[in-house]
């Protein structure tokens, strides 16, 4: 996507003329903004073209809101796959919605978006501080989740039976796609409801948002499994350690658990190919000369080689094959038919990361994150998701954060890093 494809203007329902019931002197104006660039150079570009360099609006409370707060309705939903913070992210707006904003009637639909359609029959849940109090302590979603799309026109109905004003998406990219359908299925109607996604990828994949929250859970729960596999790898002659962890088309998990673990040896990542030859060859010199070896590999690496044949979930991703069943069968049958042995271990501790609760700096990043959430939706914004920019809090289109998805460049600082950590070669062919 180039500059002029950029489209940061947020829309909105209409104008703000209720004054915030937020009590605080730190209301952020309509001309904050956020540059997009941190490159002196282009921003420099930008002035020297004389345009305005592109930027963000910057989330946070206004001192005037577009929803009347005792006559709106407030819906949540979560999609998708399981990840750290989800009930951090929903105890935190239930709780801005009622203290902050005196808003008192919340509905949290069950299963996804299965609990915006009728023909699924599942009861909302009346949300309240009382209710949601102490669901940051365990992981997973009390509102339950549910992967694939729903009839945007059902959906819609409901919102319009129920009276709801505000809805709140907390999601990754498909689900950010049915928030924006929703949308526009509201757009076509004419009627005032907002739509605001929350980011929830535990890949860290959203486009124009440098992190979403579960992610730094991630990488920290990783380390037992990479410390065990050091462990296994050391403690046995030829010892091999492999851990397999999420990240289906972007690395950032696998490189950011390397760059904290020091024990890897080679990390693969979706966006660096790799053949299976250049591999073996290159694992096989560094047993010969060190003994063991520890391997991260995310889950989206080396799809070519698994070669499955193409096959979709019910959220239209492409179903991938196991890379490290895959690596563990090829490694053993290599070094087997070379008449080396080797003891390999394998470990893969995905789902338990998953569902765990968030860590403090998670939790507390998922608190900040619905907090702008409801700020942005109390002011009749719409179509947009809570983005986090150089260390601020941002207003993004969603129609610009499912434009692509961010990957690791392989020629980038990053995977730069990662290669000197482990000692890996850049090429493995």
């Amino acid at each position: 996507m180039t500059d002029k494809d950029f489209d940061m203007i947020i829309p909105s329902l209409g104008e703000c003329r209720i004054p915030s019931p937020m009590s605080t002197n730190q209301f952020v104006g309509d001309e904050d903004h956020v540059l997009y660039h941190h490159d002196l150079r282009e921003i420099k570009s930008s002035l020297d073209s004389n345009k305005e360099p592109l930027r963000f609006e910057l989330g946070g409370p206004r001192a005037k809101i577009f929803f009347d707060p005792s006559k709106l309705k407030c819906g949540i939903v979560t999609c998708g796959g399981l990840c750290p913070g989800l009930n951090d992210v929903i105890r935190a707006i239930v709780m801005a919605l009622f203290y902050h904003y005196k808003v008192s009637a919340v509905f949290g639909f069950r299963y996804g978006y299965e609990g915006l359609t009728y023909r699924h029959g599942h009861t909302p849940l009346e949300l309240n501080p009382n209710r949601v109090d102490n669901i940051y302590k365990g992981g997973g979603t009390i509102l339950g989740t549910s992967r694939g799309p729903q009839d945007v026109v059902e959906m819609v109905d409901t919102l319009e039976r129920m009276n709801v004003g505000l809805l709140f998406c907390i999601g990754g990219d498909g689900t950010l796609r049915g928030a924006q359908a929703i949308s526009e299925e509201i757009g076509r109607r004419g009627i005032k409801i907002s739509v605001i996604g929350v980011p929830k990828t535990i890949d860290n994949d959203i486009s124009f948002v440098d992190q979403s929250f579960g992610f730094e859970t991630a990488v920290s729960a990783s380390r037992p499994a990479i410390y065990s596999a050091h462990n296994e790898a050391t403690g046995a002659r030829n010892g091999i350690g492999l851990v397999k962890l999420m990240g289906r088309e972007s690395g950032f998990i696998a490189a950011h658990a390397a760059l904290a673990n020091n024990d890897v040896n080679f990390c693969m990542i979706p966006e660096a190919r790799f053949t299976l030859d250049g591999f073996l060859r290159v694992l096989k010199e560094r047993i010969e000369k060190r003994g063991h070896a520890v391997i991260l590999v995310g889950e989206g690496s080396g799809q070519d080689l698994v070669g499955l044949p193409e096959e979709r979930d019910a959220s239209g991703n492409v179903r991938f094959g196991d890379i490290g069943i895959f690596l563990r069968d090829r490694i053993r049958a290599y070094f087997k038919e070379g008449g080396i042995k080797v003891d390999l271990k394998y470990i893969d501790p995905s789902y338990m990361i998953r569902s765990m609760p968030a860590n403090p700096h998670d939790s507390a990043f998922c608190l900040l994150l619905a907090h702008n959430a409801v700020h942005a939706g109390m002011t009749g914004r719409t179509n947009m998701l809570v983005g986090f920019w150089k260390g601020e809090f941002t207003h993004v289109p969603i129609r610009m954060a499912v434009s692509g998805r961010k990957k690791i460049d392989p020629n980038g600082r990053l995977w730069n890093n990662v290669l000197s950590c482990t000692g890996q070669p850049r090429e493995m062919k």
